[in-house]
Formats: structure tokens, sequence, C-alpha cells
């Protein structure tokens, strides 16, 4: 008889976008994200971070100020689509665990994908982020808040429990 406590694609494929934050190096927001085509297959992943040759240790992790990271960060869901070296996106879906902003909700609609998987938007009341919905119901993609059955997967790195 097969395992009954596996984890669902959605479970999946949200835990690779959450386990792709964990490489970004801002301080104070990690997000990761992964896009999956229509076979379940991973198209590509990305992190918030700084773009290729702008150096994570020069570059600012301000919030605020006139120099601050949101003029030079590239958010996970860009980078993610940046990253599938040029495959075709079509009807692809992204998982985040943050709403997509107005400037990714472009790059999303541009590529083709047709499906935002998100866990929080608690920026939704944000101009910013008003604005990516709009863009999202005019160009017809689905917006799904994912619930998930698990609240926490725990992965064992250790050999000996492999």
């Amino acid at each position: 008889m097969k395992r009954s406590d596996y984890i669902s694609w959605d479970e999946y494929f949200m835990g690779l976008a959450l386990l792709s934050a964990r490489r970004s190096k801002d301080p104070s927001t990690q997000v990761g994200a992964s896009i999956v085509n229509g076979q379940n297959r991973i198209m590509s992943v990305g992190y918030n971070g700084m773009p290729t040759g702008c150096s994570d240790d020069e570059f600012p992790w301000e919030r605020d100020g006139a120099d601050n990271k949101y003029l030079y960060v590239c958010h996970a869901e860009l980078n993610a689509i940046l990253n599938s070296g040029g495959r075709n996106l079509e009807g692809c879906r992204i998982y985040t665990a943050l709403f997509p902003c107005n400037n990714c909700a472009k790059a999303i609609i541009q590529s083709g994908i047709h499906e935002v998987c998100y866990l929080s938007d608690k920026y939704a009341e944000k101009p910013d982020f008003i604005a990516a919905r709009r863009m999202f119901n005019a160009a017809g993609v689905t917006l799904r808040k994912l619930e998930l059955a698990h609240d926490e997967i725990v992965l064992d790195l250790r050999e000996e429990n492999v």
C-alpha cells in the first residue's frame, strides 16, 4: 500500500519557492518563486537579490533613504522568468509566497504565465499591488491563494537520515 502522507503538487512547488527564498541575502524579506508547466515540470526558480554582476556586499540592503535596495533588487518572480533561459512559459503557473507587485505582474503577463499561486497578500491595499491585481484580472491570469494541508515541511539534511 502506498504512503498517504505525501505532499501535494501545490505544497511541493511552494516548498521549492520557499527553499529558493533561503538563497536571498535580503535581511528583511526573502522571497522565492518557482515556475511550473502543465505537466508539473519545473521550468525555473528565482529569489530576490541583486542582478548578476552587482555585488551583494557593495549595494544597499536598506529599505529607506535615497539609496535603498528597491532601486537595485530583482524580485523573485522576475528572476525566475529571466532564469528560464528563454523557455516558453506560455500556460505555466508561478508559485510565490507573496502576491506579486505591479512590475512583476507585467513580466508574468508578458511571459504567458496563466496562473499565480501565492500564500500571502499582505500588501493588498498598496497601490503597486492594487495595480498588479487589476492587470492580472484584465489579462485573464488566474489568481489562487493557496490553502495547504501542511503548515510546514521539514527538511532533514543529515546523511544518516537519508
